[in-house]
């Protein structure tokens, strides 16, 4: 009976040999090639593109007369030397305050952590002056604080300012990230070293501190990158003191050398390349693992007066100096002359929600709308090729997509006038029409769009790889053996499985695009109004009101979307198809 049996079941073991399977594998390479040739063309266009035109033009005679002389030209050189000084102030200051907030919240026992989170996380959804501005009025020459309640004859314009606020507008990031880590940490580790008799002091230096070195480190090179890069800052605060950026733009629309805005962005573009560099292949392997899988119970809140009310002290100093900004933002939308005439009035209001200030508030929603799911579904997108299909490119791809967030905002915005704006690109004949004339698609809507995809991706792509790296790989390949192609499996399966990973990537997606200003201000034209410009402009002439109104409605949009975004995902054909 068995030698009857085995005949009958080896001829379909042997039969299944020369399945037709090859043939639905090259049906789903093919489908698998399709997508990836997609992605990376969209990735060289609007990213890779900008970059190569900017290293051609800032390495012509032109561009590298004035490369070549950021050491020996003294004016150069103090430019350079004020860049560094500004990025490392930042990263050390926005580095401490972000952990003195992540360890408040986390290691601390009082009431109010929820606010306090909220607080610490307003920064984040707010546009780029909005600090700035705040600042000049409450402690400027003639702020409110410095001048009419203390007398005081501060200058916040140059360095001293551009560290007051950048500090707290980049604080949260360090929160953010240094929160995630000390939540993380196994509290046992605290335990073992209390029992072995050391003081919560000694923990803290001994055990917490180490365990942080890696997110730390990490925080810092971040908040350099963020600090060198940013523009809008530097133009409202800056005064005399020069930064890279704010030399680049000043080349391009004041002197109207394209060339030498390529070099001062190329010069800025090796420092936030080597950060990120830094950050992504060595810190990232100075990994401290201390979540194993055990139950490991809850930290011990701290309530011992030495530690507590220090670290508690700076935490809601903190707080109130953030609460005082956005405070100034609301309240000066509705007087006259902040500080001067504090009659109420509604004219500011009027002013943006009618004419021009209707126009670019409609433009942005509708612009940051449009890039929103672009940028979200193609960072997951990347994320899924990244984890699961690509073997040998995966690292490049992702390399390439998160360029869009390494890359300071002022390179990618002169590497797109430079891109989309000469005659050399198909064959010599102009694609698009210059920077300064009509309303033509680089200062409307396409390039804009591409731009916020471009600087939003990231967040998403990177929310995504975390996400699908805890996802077992057979769910994958059980598609895949039914006959679902890539995209299919990409579609049914995977995007589902990551919903909250997709959440966190349009969320900030559309916040990013909502607020960003230093590609924008580069490619935008009279006819194409972004809110973001239209605040940069009340502010150089001046009328702070407008500005306070712009922003609080520009925070009220970000918030409403937020908000929304929320309650889709929660409604109930939105979970259905993540059961599914």
């Amino acid at each position: 009976m068995t030698d009857t049996l085995l005949p009958a079941a080896a001829a379909p073991v042997g039969a299944s040999t020369p399945s037709p399977r090859p043939r639905r594998r090259s049906g789903r390479d093919l489908t698998l090639v399709t997508l990836v040739t997609v992605v990376s063309l969209l990735l060289f266009v609007i990213v890779g593109l900008p970059l190569i035109r900017i290293l051609t033009v800032a390495l012509s005679a032109e561009g590298w007369e004035i490369v070549s002389s950021m050491l020996t030209n003294p004016v150069n050189r103090r430019i350079l030397w004020n860049t560094v000084q500004l990025g490392v102030l930042v990263a050390v200051l926005g580095t401490a305050v972000g952990f003195v907030m992540a360890y408040a919240q986390v290691r601390l026992k009082f009431r109010g952590k929820k606010l306090l989170h909220l607080i610490a996380l307003m920064p984040i959804v707010s546009p780029p002056f909005a600090v700035a501005t705040a600042a000049i009025t409450m402690f400027g020459r003639n702020g409110i604080i410095s001048n009419k309640l203390l007398g005081l004859d501060i200058d916040i314009y140059g360095l001293k300012g551009l560290v007051f606020v950048l500090t707290l507008s980049f604080f949260p990031v360090s929160y953010m990230n240094l929160k995630g880590m000390l939540e993380s940490l196994d509290p046992s580790l605290d335990e073992a070293a209390s029992n072995l008799g050391a003081s919560k002091l000694k923990i803290f230096t001994s055990v917490t501190l180490p365990m942080l070195v890696p997110g730390i480190a990490g925080s810092f090179l971040l908040l350099f990158v963020e600090s060198i890069a940013d523009l809008a800052n530097p133009l409202v605060l800056g005064g005399d003191y020069t930064v890279l950026a704010s030399r680049a733009y000043l080349a391009v629309t004041g002197e109207y050398n394209v060339a030498g805005g390529a070099a001062y962005s190329l010069v800025l573009l090796v420092p936030a390349l080597s950060v990120f560099l830094v950050q992504r292949y060595w810190v990232s392997r100075k990994n401290v693992v201390s979540v194993t899988g055990k139950p490991a119970g809850s930290p011990e809140l701290i309530t011992a007066p030495a530690l507590r009310i220090p670290i508690l002290g700076l935490a809601l100093v903190v707080a109130g100096l953030v609460v005082l900004m956005y405070a100034t933002v609301i309240f000066g939308g509705f007087v006259k002359i902040f500080g001067v005439n504090n009659d109420f009035t509604l004219s500011h209001y009027r002013f943006v929600l009618a004419g021009i200030g209707s126009d670019a508030m409609f433009t942005t929603t509708l612009l940051a709308l449009v890039a929103t799911p672009i940028a979200g579904l193609l960072g997951m997108l990347i994320a899924w090729l990244v984890v699961s299909k690509l073997k040998r490119t995966s690292g490049l791809m992702d390399f390439v997509g998160m360029l869009g967030l390494s890359v300071p905002g002022t390179v990618i915005g002169i590497g797109y006038a430079i891109a989309f704006n000469t005659p050399t690109i198909l064959g010599g004949r102009q694609w698009f029409p210059a920077v300064a004339g009509g309303s033509a698609i680089l200062g409307g809507a396409m390039a804009i769009v591409m731009v916020f995809v471009a600087r939003s991706l990231p967040s998403g792509q990177r929310a995504g790889i975390a996400a699908l790296q805890q996802i077992n790989p057979a769910i994958d390949e059980a598609s895949t053996s039914l006959g679902a192609n890539s995209f299919t499996t990409f579609r049914k399966v995977t995007l589902p499985l990551i919903r909250p990973a997709l959440l966190s990537g349009l969320t900030y997606a559309f916040a990013r695009s909502m607020t960003t200003l230093s590609p924008i201000v580069f490619i935008t034209t009279p006819q194409t109004k972004i809110m973001t410009s239209q605040i940069l402009a009340e502010v150089d002439a001046g009328r702070f009101g407008n500005a306070f109104a712009y922003c609080a409605i520009l925070i009220v949009i970000v918030l409403s979307f937020i908000g929304l975004l929320n309650l889709a995902m929660l409604h109930p054909s939105i979970r259905g198809i993540q059961r599914r």
